[in-house]
């Protein structure tokens, strides 16, 4: 492999892999797997990147650390030239949170300093301008993501987010070094004293500029949109080959749609979805207490199928505030997260070929259940549906299709569109 990235989340995953399958013409990308969890043995089929998809955003820190340099000598192993720490295009993660420590065991297993960190994807309007960073025309502290129920960003400033997560120095590198790009950009990394530094980016040029600036980097840290320019550098250096994602094999079959996150994005694709589709709101009150069930999920997806049935336990911020308070936030998230698992697990084994899913937590709990019933832990990474959002094929013989989407991603239409996809339709 050349490109070996350990992302903290199974959507962040799917979407980096899905940035390093595209890259940028005329080169084009990179064949990419994406593995639930840290794989065990050698991989084969020509493998140019692999994604490590863990659970480690919300872990307790000393386990994302862990987990993460296990990743990361995993991928070593497979003979990586360049190591990706991928974490949210919104830096989702509290003053307490794992980006930092995480980032810091990284750096020092490799002895690297000048480590860029830009979470920037200009293509779903997540940006960074004097280390600030933006979601569409607003600051991140006031685009909602205060309210995000586990990571509640109030700090836009990365470089403050970060430095109260490690004490390692960071510096910054404003957009006009961006933009100079060349030899004088590759420079301040290889040249830096600081740890890290937070790259301003509000372009895909500017991604492509640090890309091409960061060819020698051992270690780099951002978003999907960071990982823009690096398949280009392999291919310029005759190390990759050409891959045709648009081959890769369509499914039929039986469909569902389980949506978990509470992302004002995601609420709308609801309320989009079920002007045409059978829905189910789920009594998460009644998931704590026990008399809502993984049954009453297969219940309704059995009796809806055909019609891309959607169950979802998204609320709006002070209906999922009042539940947190009453059950525990933890609690919620736990209980949630096994329904979720336990009727993926099912549908599959039911013979479901065709899963959607929102909301990064849900789709971790989600794709795992999958691996385990498939006994697989590759999926390959395909067409893209919406921006950061490929199929992703576990299997062979009977091949089940994934489409793992974070709260915030996706056109209104999402939900439909994927399982259209995933049967082949443009």
């Amino acid at each position: 492999m050349l490109i070996g990235v350990i992302a903290d989340d199974f959507t962040g995953a799917s979407d980096i892999a899905n940035t390093l399958v595209k890259g940028v013409a005329p080169e084009g990308g990179l064949k990419t797997a994406q593995f639930c969890g840290i794989p065990t043995g050698e991989i084969g089929d020509g493998i140019e990147a692999g994604v490590i998809s863990l659970k480690s955003r919300t872990a307790p820190v000393e386990d994302a650390v862990s987990e993460s340099l296990a990743a990361l000598e995993w991928l070593l192993s497979q003979g990586c030239k360049q190591i990706v720490f991928k974490y949210c295009s919104t830096f989702d993660s509290t003053p307490a949170g794992n980006i930092g420590p995480v980032a810091d065991a990284l750096a020092k297993a490799l002895d690297a300093k000048g480590v860029v960190v830009c979470p920037a994807f200009p293509g779903t309007g997540r940006t960074i301008y004097q280390g600030h960073l933006f979601v569409g025309d607003r600051l991140l502290n006031e685009s909602g993501m205060q309210n995000h129920p586990l990571t509640p960003m109030t700090d836009p400033n990365l470089s403050r987010v970060l430095r109260r997560q490690t004490a390692s120095s960071v510096g910054l590198v404003p957009l006009a070094q961006v933009q100079a790009g060349g030899a004088t950009l590759q420079r301040a990394f290889e040249s830096a004293t600081e740890r890290f530094l937070v790259a301003d980016a509000v372009a895909d040029a500017d991604l492509l500029r640090l890309g091409q600036a960061l060819c020698s980097a051992t270690l780099i840290t951002g978003g999907s949109g960071i990982a823009l320019g690096l398949p280009r550098n392999f291919h310029q250096a005759g190390l990759a080959g050409a891959q045709d994602v648009e081959a890769e094999a369509t499914v039929s079959g039986p469909e569902a749609i389980l949506a978990g996150s509470c992302s004002g994005a995601t609420r709308g694709q609801i309320e989009e979805h079920e002007q045409a589709h059978p829905t189910l709101a789920i009594d998460v009150p009644g998931v704590m207490e026990g008399t809502v069930t993984e049954d009453t999920l297969l219940e309704f997806y059995r009796a809806n199928q055909g019609k891309a049935p959607l169950a979802y336990s998204a609320g709006k911020p002070d209906a999922v505030a009042e539940i947190q308070a009453r059950f525990g936030r933890k609690a919620v998230a736990h209980r949630l997260d096994a329904l979720f698992a336990n009727v993926a697990r099912a549908l599959v084994r039911a013979g479901y070929r065709r899963i959607v899913v929102a909301g990064g937590e849900t789709s971790g709990a989600v794709a795992q259940a999958v691996a385990e019933a498939l006994n697989v832990s590759a999926m390959v990474v395909g067409r893209e549906i919406d921006p950061g959002i490929p199929i992703l094929t576990l299997g062979e013989e009977v091949p089940v299709t994934l489409a793992l989407k974070s709260g915030n991603f996706g056109a209104s239409d999402f939900f439909a569109k994927a399982l259209t996809m995933m049967e082949g339709a443009p």
